[in-house]
């Protein structure tokens, strides 16, 4: 869409997923940082893109640690991010 491609699209519900697979945990304190502003930057431009576009947007992660940490970062995204403990 626009050039983006998407990881997921859920068409019952037209909500386009964007999913981080990242071992977040694992990262020390200064790169968790690091990883948390430029994910947040490439979001805020795909959840603007797919709304845009007529869908909803919504975001995987792996680990509480990685949700709160965004959550955090940008309450804008608190409710649009999901624990994918399995994958």
């Amino acid at each position: 869409m626009n050039g983006k491609n998407f990881d997921a699209l859920q068409l019952a519900t037209r909500t386009l997923w964007e999913v981080k697979t990242d071992n977040f945990d694992t990262y020390p304190e200064a790169l968790r940082e690091f990883v948390i502003r430029d994910q947040l930057a490439k979001l805020r431009i795909e959840r603007d893109l797919a709304r845009a576009c007529g869908f909803d947007f919504r975001v995987g992660v792996r680990s509480k640690a990685h949700e709160e940490a965004l959550e955090e970062a940008d309450p804008t995204f608190d409710g649009l991010i999901v624990v994918m403990d399995w994958c």
